[in-house]
């Protein structure tokens, strides 16, 4: 007995459901599109850099994790000087040239000579040593920004072959820690404070400074603990992928 012959609804369907899963197919990139549109218009979005190629996703949160800190450091600078003019003053003809200066020597390894060498929380120390006559300020933003950059693998820009240093992180957060302190801490001749930082008075609050220099030591904390979770992870991922690798297509086939 000859089969019988398909219904011509079935037909219908069946090409109807192709034209919607082909309409679907081509829907796709349009939305992925949108979607993508929908966050182009935050105010830390970035446009992609050819270098990114040579950057894994642990390393652009590091790369980004360290221009939030540099730039929490900037804002650090400037509250400092507005509220303690006397620093940039001895170097400079205003806090802009004193900020520009100051960078220029972060960022072209040009050590401040009133420092005599010292980089990292050496140069913090000397920030708040009565007889440093340098800009107490520049002292401290160079050394935050060698502790930075050490903890971000001793570079500005991570690629593939850099990481995360967990225990240089560590190190980093508790050293801005002591700085915190050391701001609301050391004392002049006078008995008033060496660099003014924050007020809380009559006048307002000024918490800016407490504000940013919490802020990276968050960041800092939480670089090191992914950098220790890495290798951690590493023995597990492997696991799992051997494990999903073999036994995936079986488990796939288990009705649940």
């Amino acid at each position: 007995m000859s089969a019988p012959p398909a219904s011509p609804c079935a037909s219908l369907h069946l090409c109807t459901g192709r034209r919607r899963l082909f309409a679907g197919l081509a829907l796709l990139p349009v939305a992925a599109l949108a979607g993508c549109g929908a966050f182009t218009d935050t105010q830390r979005a970035q446009p992609y850099e050819s270098r990114e190629w040579l950057q894994s996703g642990t390393n652009r949160i590091a790369n980004l994790a360290l221009r939030d800190n540099l730039q929490s450091v900037q804002r650090v600078q400037l509250s400092l000087y507005r509220r303690n003019p006397r620093e940039w003053r001895k170097w400079a003809a205003s806090a802009d040239e004193a900020t520009q200066r100051t960078w220029d020597a972060v960022m072209n390894d040009r050590p401040l000579a009133e420092l005599r060498g010292a980089t990292s929380i050496d140069a913090v120390r000397q920030a708040f040593e009565l007889a440093y006559e340098g800009d107490r300020v520049a002292a401290l933003v160079v050394g935050w920004a060698a502790m930075l950059k050490q903890a971000n693998g001793d570079t500005w820009q991570q690629t593939l072959i850099d990481g995360v240093s967990a225990e240089n992180a560590y190190r980093a957060a508790r050293n801005f820690e002591i700085s915190l302190w050391l701001l609301s801490a050391r004392m002049g001749s006078d008995g008033k404070p060496l660099l003014l930082s924050t007020e809380i008075s009559e006048r307002g609050r000024n918490l800016l400074v407490d504000r940013e220099l919490s802020k990276v030591v968050g960041r800092l904390d939480l670089l090191a603990a992914q950098a220790d979770e890495k290798y951690r992870r590493a023995a597990l991922d492997f696991s799992q992928n051997w494990l999903m690798g073999s036994l995936g297509p079986f488990l796939q086939m288990v009705q649940r």
